[in-house]
């Protein structure tokens, strides 16, 4: 269903927008596991270890392959606030037509490539074949997810985000049944992960492209429209670069302060491991209301509305605090319980001390990323992708930094600390520019 988001209260509109978003993450979270776990228990560690090697590759590929559509849906939102129905079918067309060549060309690439990519990531013997079997039929599964994503990042910027949700469910139920039939009951092995994983990533583009066609002629490019339009293509590029810049630094920096962690010992490693559990479903629901915003604002400035722009980002805010409140208070109350449950026998209650006092910490912190994700939301909605960017860089950078002096002194809460340095950097530079922004509304 579409929400036009230009007309209406800003709270109900955000929060109905976002909580289907906040399923599918949480949804995605919860697969992700199940997947590994089938992996591990029904073929066995080698195959949970080729997994393990392909996820961050196929992570920079899903990362260029969101930011595209990311880009791509902001200037689709414009479009419908706009009311200009022409503008949004030319540029999803655009999109799907470019990000289709960019995706075989690159899964193509990929699969010349995977040898030199598993002897770059030092791959050992054991695991090669089976890594390098996984990882090829991965990137012949990119295109797929490519169209689910722009279809999906379509649905969205209308203002649908239910529908783009029952399909990443249909996908990961169909995914975990496959697995279970073939893997768990028939003994088929780790080349059949990667073909189910392809084949419901296939099944769930395939959905949305027919609900597109049947159910939303406003968004279904028709004759004349299927064409690359170069107008459309610059923005869309520069755009998505941007974004997928972004989201590549935080992996990056997640990698230097495991680095960090890695010094602490084994101990401080396995603490670490369960609070980042904590910490995903903390940011998610932050990011999925900071989506939301996204949306609402870059609609209400394809309308002109830019009294609504201010009063949905406040409420916005809002919404990112209340969420904080509600988390903040049940990880501080809870966090031991929650620990318990990822470790048990010798060492447990050196691991449960160590994870609970940076969750307390984090409890408190966890306010902070709630005000700046609403912050990139609005910037994001309001084209300014480079602003983002510039206040991811400084939060990551700064980040790992603080990481480096801080952990060596302080153990694992100098991670927390290290955390709150870096968002609030981040706050210092997006907060004053937000009201030189509004200079322009």
């Amino acid at each position: 269903m579409m929400r036009d988001m230009t007309k209406g209260a800003p709270l109900g509109h955000l929060f109905l927008y976002a909580v289907p978003l906040l399923l599918g993450n949480w949804l995605q979270l919860a697969y992700n596991a199940v997947d590994s776990i089938i992996a591990g228990r029904f073929i066995g560690r080698d195959a949970l270890a080729a997994e393990g090697v392909a996820g961050p590759v196929m992570n920079l590929v899903i990362l260029a392959i969101s930011g595209l559509c990311i880009g791509a849906g902001v200037l689709m939102s414009e479009a419908f606030g706009a009311k200009r129905t022409a503008r949004l079918k030319e540029t999803l067309a655009t999109t799907l037509l470019f990000g289709a060549a960019l995706c075989c060309a690159a899964a193509a690439l990929g699969c010349a490539l995977t040898p030199w990519i598993l002897r770059a990531l030092a791959v050992p013997d054991s695991i090669f074949s089976i890594t390098g079997i996984y990882l090829r039929i991965a990137f012949l599964g990119a295109p797929f997810t490519f169209f689910y994503n722009a279809l999906a990042a379509g649905l969205k910027s209308v203002g649908d985000s239910k529908t783009p949700l029952k399909f990443l469910a249909f996908s990961a139920v169909l995914n975990a049944v496959l697995d279970l039939i073939l893997i768990g009951g028939l003994g088929f092995g780790i080349v059949c992960s990667a073909v189910t994983t392809v084949v419901a990533e296939a099944a769930s583009a395939l959905l949305a492209a027919v609900y597109l066609a049947r159910r939303v002629p406003e968004l279904c490019p028709g004759q004349g429209q299927w064409r690359i339009r170069r107008d459309l293509l610059g923005p869309i590029l520069r755009y998505g670069a941007v974004t997928a810049v972004q989201q590549a630094v935080q992996p990056i920096c997640k990698v230097l302060i495991q680095g960090q962690v890695n010094a602490l010992g084994v101990g401080a490693i396995a603490a670490f491991n369960a609070v980042t559990r904590v910490d995903d479903f903390a940011f998610t629901p932050e990011q999925s209301i900071a989506t939301a915003i996204t949306t609402y604002i870059a609609q209400n400035r394809g309308a002109g509305q830019t009294a609504r722009i201010r009063r949905g980002f406040a409420v916005g805010l809002r919404l990112e605090l209340g969420y904080w409140l509600l988390m903040g208070s049940l990880t501080l109350l809870l966090r031991r319980g929650i620990l318990s449950l990822f470790v048990a026998g010798e060492g447990a209650a050196d691991v449960i001390a160590l994870g609970s006092t940076y969750l307390g910490w984090m409890a408190v912190f966890y306010a902070l990323p709630a005000l700046t994700n609403g912050f990139q939301g609005f910037y994001r909605g309001m084209g300014k992708m480079t602003t983002t960017l510039i206040g991811t860089c400084l939060q990551a950078g700064l980040r790992a930094a603080a990481a480096a002096v801080l952990a060596p002194r302080v153990g694992l809460p100098g991670i927390a600390f290290a955390c709150a340095f870096g968002w609030c950097v981040m706050l210092a530079f997006e907060v004053p520019y937000y009201f030189w922004t509004c200079r322009e509304l």
